[in-house]
């Protein structure tokens, strides 16, 4: 136990059996689940299991995961819910304890609580150890609400840039589905068939203005640039400089080989796999270096070298690996040759095409860094303020809390 000396001045430790009644969920049957459902059924990921039509457990409630990869999580629950059997509930809460505040304490030491895990197959959090976990409290429910109040705040505005976040990504992938379809045209207008003239093309019918090549009548290849890493090995000295591989930088040393902008593909195929959450190319431009397990290309008089990074971050091309052994796959230099992309005629169209795009990640940047900020702000205020190492009293005297 933490010494008594820590304890800031009107705080005391508590157990969580001393301020909650902890009770475990009872099972819920897959069969029973209902995708219309109102009510979310809670269990032991982060994520519910399903919803249904039933609930057993009231809304402002307090939960934390009994088992699985994720027991341990911390969950606050606004509506009514089905508590399911690898899930516990904080219930009857003390008298003098704010609900707020005991979500935001036990969120704050989440870690402390998923480290009580045990068992090496599917691994659980027992309800005796649970029972024993000790959280610090203020004696003053006051001073509890302002601590809660605050975390709150930061915790809302989080929220409301998470959903910015998924707006415009879900504003950017119906916009790409169009772009790299449809393409715009000469006055800035996406096209249409009702509009304007389409053909027909493997891939569907496509702008007439569009051409369906191999990516070797579009591109520059400069493999011969590629630094193997067995010579990185051999003389390795820290530097500046990137060095690449098939998935990103690996190194930096202080010297390099590439200079420009080029697009990087992969050779060793493995990670392409999972080309909807990892990029299947990389845009680089400046000075670099690039393994021998990474394609350099860069486009030619008809194509912009960021008009194939963008078309290939959006286009699944496991389909054109080769496989090499068992379960090995590989994007050769000849596949690699071989892809097909879709290619707006005119290099002012690319441009177009790209400048929307880049609009959109500029705007997504923007609110990935805002999260970012609000999150280390949130980090930072709960170690402050659940510690007690930075106190709420003089909020407190100016508010009518």
């Amino acid at each position: 136990m933490v010494e008594e000396k820590e304890i800031p001045v009107g705080w005391s430790y508590k157990n969580l059996v001393e301020i909650s009644k902890i009770k475990k969920g009872v099972q819920f049957n897959k069969l029973d689940l209902d995708k219309s459902g109102l009510y979310p059924c809670v269990n032991g990921g982060i994520e519910p299991s399903g919803y249904s039509s039933k609930w057993n457990t009231k809304s402002k409630t307090i939960t934390i995961s009994e088992g699985g990869n994720s027991c341990g999580y911390v969950n606050f629950l606004e509506t009514n819910f089905w508590l399911g059997g690898h899930c516990y509930a904080l219930l009857d809460l003390k008298d003098g304890l704010d609900k707020n505040f005991l979500y935001q304490a036990l969120k704050g030491v989440e870690s402390d609580i998923m480290d009580l895990r045990v068992g090496s197959g599917l691994p659980n959090i027992q309800q005796k150890a649970l029972k024993g976990f000790e959280i610090k409290v203020p004696s003053s429910i006051k001073e509890q609400q302002k601590i809660a109040q605050i975390l709150t705040k930061v915790d809302e505005a989080i929220t409301q840039t998470q959903k910015l976040i998924a707006k415009y990504q879900r504003i950017k992938t119906g916009l790409m589905q169009d772009l790299l379809t449809k393409g715009i045209d000469k006055e800035g207008n996406i096209r249409s068939e009702e509009t304007h003239e389409f053909k027909d093309s493997p891939w569907g019918r496509i702008p007439v203005e569009w051409n369906i090549l191999h990516l070797k009548k579009c591109i520059e290849l400069h493999n011969n640039l590629r630094k193997p890493i067995s010579a990185i090995v051999r003389a390795k000295i820290p530097g500046e400089y990137s060095y690449y591989g098939a998935t990103g930088i690996i190194d930096k040393i202080s010297e390099f080989r590439v200079s420009g902008k080029f697009v990087l593909f992969g050779e060793d195929g493995d990670h392409f796999l999972k080309w909807k959450s990892q990029e299947q190319t990389i845009l680089v431009n400046g000075n670099f270096n690039v393994s021998n397990h990474a394609h350099i290309v860069k486009g030619n008089d008809s194509c912009l070298t960021e008009w194939i990074h963008t078309f290939f971050m959006h286009r699944d091309i496991t389909f054109f690996l080769t496989r090499q052994g068992a379960g090995r796959f590989k994007l050769n230099k000849q596949a690699l040759l071989d892809l097909p992309i879709k290619l707006p005629n005119s290099l002012d169209e690319q441009n177009r095409i790209i400048d929307k795009i880049e609009i959109l990640n500029k705007s997504l940047a923007n609110y990935s860094s805002k999260k970012a900020k609000l999150e280390n702000l949130k980090k930072g205020l709960m170690q402050d303020l659940l510690s007690g190492k930075k106190r709420v009293t003089t909020l407190l005297k100016n508010t009518s809390l």
